[in-house]
């Protein structure tokens, strides 16, 4: 029997009575059965799979397969080229590459050159029969006058040194110098046999090894990956022929090594380098744009790393391939948070937007552009709306009214700066919104009934999370909706005014909406945008609604964006940027502003103004106050143009001050004795008259009271 294992330890729990005291247990543990024995065929087996399947064998096996491919396709590299050279394969590859592009003026000059090179052969192999006969007798020739130049020689050494003998000493040593040689083969001759296999072996690897003429799987690990690999035009031929596609693949196959033919030069394009390629006879262009994935994934690069777009040039696709990782890389600031001195001109100028996919910088025109932003949520689309008008706050020119529907702050450096601002996500909130672009629609047509010639400053009118207005459900005591798409909806028909006639007049409407579909983006609406931007989407119908038919069917894809990894990357369609020739559309990876930038640089843009006093909601049905409402325009301004505070005035209530004119606004100035006047040739009213008119009649209310 084996020995008892006894455990001693102490209970830990106390027992029921009042009297603690201490027990010892003794556990008696019996011995654990033994293990049976594993068999020494499990054994071996194991051992032999853990040999074979180990990393180190694997790369053994690979290395030994490589090294003998490079040796035998080295030789089948070495007898193709000595082919070409010794016949007309060469021009009748090319031929048939030409054929197949459809290219029959090429196709005819090497037709030409392949008969020039056969009429060239032939001439050759004729002069074959007589050559055997002339070698001969060129042989003969050149013995005899070789042995006569010798004795000749050998007669002026005997005269010289008056030695009979010299006459065959150059004989002789000629005849000595190729017995030498004949020694020195002798010697040679072994190990050359030897070894000469060898060298040619060597040759053949190294020819192998250089054209890396091994299969994908035996090639070391880091050619495997290819990443970062460089774009060739072989590589480029291959991806299209591995496509898919079975009749470019045949087409290449007849092309033989002349598929680089498609190709037009290799460029490089910012962080990548851009080629365009012509697709042989029947290949449409929509067949390589649907196998993205593929082709990139044949190029070694990420979906996202390859795009694809229709150049003017028929049956021809032009394609952008990024280097390795380089988009995935952070571009830098905006010059709107590096250059505190940056202004902007509404008219000339150009918003810094971001860069293309180039590594150029990105700008924008804004000048009577309505515009459009949508995308996933959380993909950057405030952010970027934000940044084209923190640029455009900078022309002081420029009014806003505000209306972010999702409230949580997005927008709150522009209190102080745009005339209206309403925040907050309710029904409440969209009809605020809704009343502030009526608002916008009554001075769009106050500025049209105006004498031609009249300049109007630009009224930007902007709302972000549209599609939250688009679906409110709420209605007015008249039974019509806020939201939706009919003729009846206030909203819609809002915006669809401003977009057919306040481009004319400098009122603009600007939009950021959330994963469009046909209920909260409706088709009118975003047709009438002049800039259409998105960013990640989902579909492809989606990519449609947000850009357009044409621009999608140019190769923009923004549902091909990746959600969160493309974040602030946009698919631009308009011609307020610079777009490449034959292109629809263009990708652009915005600068990222943080809100304490923003603040800043909206701090700059009020420096700059006279100062407005924002409202945040907006009431008609209140009483208004022509004098206090005047010194609320006027803000900080020392003095303010009449006419711009008939501007604003109309912006702040267009019911009591849309149809106002000069002549109402001194009325009013004058009863209160705070009458405009001219200051450097224009008519100004003084915020200090107003303010003390204010505070007369207050004391003058206060006074009568008591």
């Amino acid at each position: 029997m084996g020995d008892t294992v006894v455990h001693l330890h102490k209970k830990t729990d106390p027992p029921a009575n009042t009297t603690t005291e201490t027990v010892t247990t003794l556990t008696v543990v019996p011995d654990p059965a033994p293990a049976k024995p594993v068999p020494l065929w499990v054994r071996s087996g194991r051992a032999v799979k853990t040999a074979v399947t180990h990393e180190h064998t694997k790369a053994s096996a690979r290395a030994m397969a490589r090294h003998s491919l490079y040796t035998f396709n080295g030789g089948r590299i070495v007898v193709r080229r000595t082919w070409d050279g010794r016949t007309g394969a060469r021009y009748e590859r090319m031929l048939r590459a030409a054929e197949a592009a459809g290219n029959y003026e090429v196709a005819q000059e090497w037709e030409e050159r392949l008969q020039r090179f056969r009429d060239a052969r032939h001439r050759r192999r004729m002069d074959l029969l007589h050559s055997p006969v002339d070698a001969a007798k060129g042989a003969l020739v050149g013995t005899g006058m070789g042995i006569g130049g010798l004795v000749a020689l050998g007669v002026v050494m005997a005269i010289a040194n008056k030695d009979i003998t010299d006459v065959v000493t150059p004989l002789s040593a000629v005849i000595e110098f190729i017995a030498l040689m004949i020694t020195i083969v002798q010697v040679v001759w072994g190990p050359l046999i030897s070894v000469g296999p060898f060298l040619a072996l060597l040759a053949l690897w190294s020819v192998g090894c250089k054209q890396q003429a091994a299969p994908n799987w035996a090639l070391p690990a880091n050619i495997r990956s290819s990443e970062g690999e460089p774009i060739t035009p072989s590589i480029v031929v291959k991806a299209l022929r591995d496509l898919g596609v079975p009749a470019l693949a045949r087409a290449i196959k007849e092309m033989g090594d002349a598929g680089a033919s498609m190709l037009g030069p290799i460029r490089i394009a910012g962080c990548g380098v851009e080629v365009d390629v012509t697709l042989p006879s029947g290949v449409s262009t929509n067949e390589v744009q649907s196998k993205r994935r593929k082709l990139a994934e044949n190029l070694t690069r990420h979906e996202h790393e390859v795009f694809i777009t229709i150049p003017q040039a028929a049956r021809t696709v032009r394609l952008w391939i990024a280097d390795s990782g380089a988009l995935d890389e952070p571009i830098g600031p905006s010059p709107l948070t590096t250059d505190a001195t940056l202004t902007a001109n509404y008219k000339t100028g150009k918003a810094p937007w971001g860069q293309d996919l180039r590594g150029d910088a990105a700008a924008l025109s804004l000048y009577q552009r309505h515009l459009l932003i949508t995308g996933l949520s959380n993909q950057g689309k405030t952010v970027a709306l934000r940044s084209l008008a923190l640029w455009l706050s900078l022309d002081k020119s420029v009014q806003f009214l505000m209306g972010d529907l999702k409230g949580v702050g997005d927008w709150a450096m522009f209190d102080g700066l745009a005339t209206t601002l309403i925040q907050g996500p309710t029904d409440e909130h969209v009809i605020q919104v809704t009343e502030m672009v009526e608002g916008a629609v009554d001075e769009m047509n106050r500025r049209i009934q105006a004498p031609p010639g009249t300049v109007f400053p630009p009224l930007i009118v902007l709302v972000d999370e549209a599609q939250v207005a688009f679906m409110c459900p709420a209605k007015d005591d008249d039974k019509r909706p806020y939201g939706g798409a009919k003729a009846n909806s206030r909203y819609f028909m809002a915006v669809r005014k401003i977009h057919n006639q306040g481009r004319a007049v400098n009122v603009l409407m600007w939009q950021g909406t959330q994963d469009p579909t046909n209920e909260n983006l409706p088709k009118l609406v975003r047709e009438g945008a002049h800039t259409r931007a998105s960013l990640a989407l989902g579909t492809e119908s989606q990519a449609r609604m947000a850009l357009g038919d044409k621009a999608v069917d140019g190769g923009a894809a923004p549902n091909l964006l990746r959600p969160g990894l493309d974040r602030g990357t946009l698919v631009v369609a308009s011609d307020g940027i610079t777009i490449p020739a034959g292109q629809s559309s263009i990708t652009v990876r915005t600068h990222y502003i943080d809100d304490d930038a923003a603040e800043a640089i909206t701090d700059r843009a009020k420096a700059i103004r006279d100062g407005v006093t924002t409202l945040h909601a907006i009431d008609r049905g209140a009483e208004h106050d022509p004098l206090a409402d005047i010194a609320t325009v006027i803000g900080d301004a020392p003095r303010v143009r009449t006419k711009d505070v008939l501007a604003r005035l109309a912006t702040r209530n267009t019911d009591a001050y849309g149809s106002w004119s000069f002549i109402d606004l001194k009325r009013v100035l004058d009863d209160a004795g705070a009458e405009p006047y001219k200051s450097d040739g224009v008519m100004v009213v003084a915020r200090e008259r107003v303010a003390r008119a204010l505070t007369n009649r207050n004391n003058e209310g206060s006074a009568s009271t008591d």
